[in-house]
């Protein structure tokens, strides 16, 4: 019994290198179909309102996070704007089609003007959105975003506990992979050239 259950054992270790191959991409986006993402209205770095529609015909690298965070956004936005680079390296036409979008979950503190010097140390045509504190609640909501205000501090300073993801959208606004900020710039580049068309 035991000769079976190892034989067994074998082949499932011999398959498993093909199975999990990165070089093999699944036919079909990992989130096609999941109900994540929809219609917002906000506010971009430059005080424009902008809504799901104003990017219309791109992907998108939907990511949530707030400015006064000390390590982990910083990091996370540094990984998509440094994995874009790559990407207009490699192919600038692909590239061209693709813009990186930073929603805050911190809108008190997290003003246009914040943003925009936030955004722009990662990549120039990174986008900053904001927005009324009901805004963001419902724009986070429809991307399955998790955020929490901690406690204020003596000073006045205080946390925002929330998700670390960030999402490729298609052209039509639906989502397609989780982008893996948490690795490195050349993970997210070959995540994300992987299903822009």
């Amino acid at each position: 019994m035991n000769e079976i259950v190892r034989a067994i054992a074998l082949v499932l270790i011999a398959l498993l290198p093909a199975a999990c191959s990165p070089g093999t991409a699944p036919v079909r986006p990992p989130l096609e179909g999941a109900k994540i993402g929809g219609p917002f209205t906000l506010i971009d770095q430059n005080g424009r309102t902008v809504t799901e529609r104003s990017f219309a015909g791109k992907y998108r690298i939907v990511y949530f996070g707030y400015t006064y965070c000390p390590d982990v956004c910083p990091t996370d936005a540094q990984h998509i704007g440094a994995g874009l680079r790559l990407i207009e390296q490699a192919d600038p036409a692909i590239a061209a089609k693709i813009v990186p979008i930073f929603i805050t979950v911190d809108p008190a503190r997290d003003t246009p003007a914040v943003l925009k010097a936030f955004t722009a140390a990662f990549h120039p045509r990174m986008v900053g959105l904001t927005g009324s504190p009901a805004a963001i609640a419902a724009t986070a909501k429809a991307f399955a975003v998790y955020y929490r205000k901690g406690e204020v501090t003596a000073n006045g300073g205080y946390m925002v506990d929330h998700s670390s993801v960030a999402y490729l959208m298609d052209p039509d606004g639906k989502p397609l992979a989780l982008v893996p900020v948490e690795q490195s710039p050349q993970a997210v580049a070959d995540e994300v050239r992987r299903w822009v068309k």
